[in-house]
């Protein structure tokens, strides 16, 4: 198996809430020592980058901001090529505020927009603002539906909580139009990453926890989809037509994975 850079998950991977997976600094030290080319995927929009790169130094991880690719960097990028000035974003304060810093503003609700956006609110999701975000949408037929990641679950301290993908779903279905998907398990997203590591998808390698974001969609795009046993991860993903190129206990294991693959 010739791979050459690693893309890396990180909740369910690193960490589960706020407690880390037992090897995962090991690991990324690991990686660092030899060179060998890595980024940080994540779908996560409920915090900034600067957020999960203070987490992950809490954790003994020390990461650069431009090694983590999320979903709000690549969103940036596609409205300000979609000429769209005006969106309203239906996600937590902290992130509108890296949209800040990456020059997107955002539309008053009040008024006309140009796109809706829609990430990880979390319990911040009611009926009403899925109605306002739904009749955005249904009031001009031509704006786009902008889907932070389409990753439907993540595992919490309390247990499983849904993601952004159920809301987007039924957005995509009232308003009937289909989401422009700017995280996992988009292929363009996964494309992104591969760029940024100089590598071709065929020699980059997905670790995650999610069999259907981080492996299927990994491989969907062409790289080597590695499942962990650990955040999400359920016995029954080894059973099913979705089959990972390896599976590993943990994020501890992927070094003697990569030296006997």
């Amino acid at each position: 198996m010739s791979v050459h850079g690693v893309l890396l998950d990180l909740d369910g991977v690193f960490y589960v809430g706020d407690e880390p997976v037992p090897g995962g600094a090991e690991t990324v030290a690991w990686l660092v020592d030899r060179g060998i080319p890595h980024r940080f995927v994540t779908n996560t929009t409920s915090r900034p980058r600067r957020d999960i790169v203070a987490k992950l130094g809490r954790m003994g991880i020390e990461v650069d901001v431009g090694e983590v690719l999320t979903p709000v960097v690549a969103a940036a990028a596609w409205l300000e090529a979609e000429g769209c000035r005006r969106p309203a974003l239906f996600v937590p304060e902290a992130t509108a505020s890296e949209f800040a810093e990456l020059g997107v503003g955002a539309a008053d609700l009040a008024a006309a927009a140009d796109a809706v956006v829609v990430g990880d609110l979390g319990s911040g999701w009611d009926f009403a603002t899925m109605n306002r975000a739904f009749r955005l949408l249904a009031g001009d037929p031509g704006i786009p539906l902008v889907a932070l990641g389409l990753t439907r679950y993540w595992r919490a301290e309390d247990g499983l909580r849904l993601d952004v993908g159920p809301f987007v779903r039924a957005l995509e279905f009232a308003s009937d139009r289909e989401a422009a998907v700017l995280g996992k398990p988009a292929a363009t997203f996964y494309r992104t990453a591969v760029d940024s590591l100089a590598e071709a998808p065929d020699e980059a390698v997905m670790v995650g926890d999610d069999l259907r974001t981080d492996v299927e969609g990994a491989q969907s795009a062409g790289l080597t989809g590695v499942l962990v046993r650990t955040g999400k991860f359920d016995p029954v993903d080894l059973v099913g037509a979705i089959r990972p190129d390896a599976v590993l206990d943990s994020i501890a294991d992927l070094p003697e994975w990569w030296r006997n693959r």
